[in-house]
């Protein structure tokens, strides 16, 4: 699954700490709005999952994100939830 934004980009200094508790990132006048847990967040329920969360950046251009999780088959007749 992947989103991408038409925004302004995300700086590669900025992207170090992406994912990092209450960083966030700089807008054109000053700091960008929010606490800095959304990513954070996350990072933590996709990893929980076994998945893993990207983001790749075009300073200026936009952001892309994705993550995956990993596939489990379950076996013929086993009962859910």
């Amino acid at each position: 699954m992947a989103v991408r934004n038409q925004g302004p980009g995300i700086t590669a200094e900025d992207m170090r700490a992406l994912f990092e508790r209450f960083q966030r990132g700089r807008a054109h006048g000053g700091a960008i709005k929010g606490l800095g847990l959304g990513l954070y967040i996350v990072r933590g329920l996709v990893e929980a999952h076994g998945g893993r969360v990207v983001a790749e950046s075009v300073p200026g251009e936009s952001t892309t994100f994705s993550f995956s999780l990993p596939v489990v088959m379950r076996p013929e007749g086993a009962e859910t939830g």
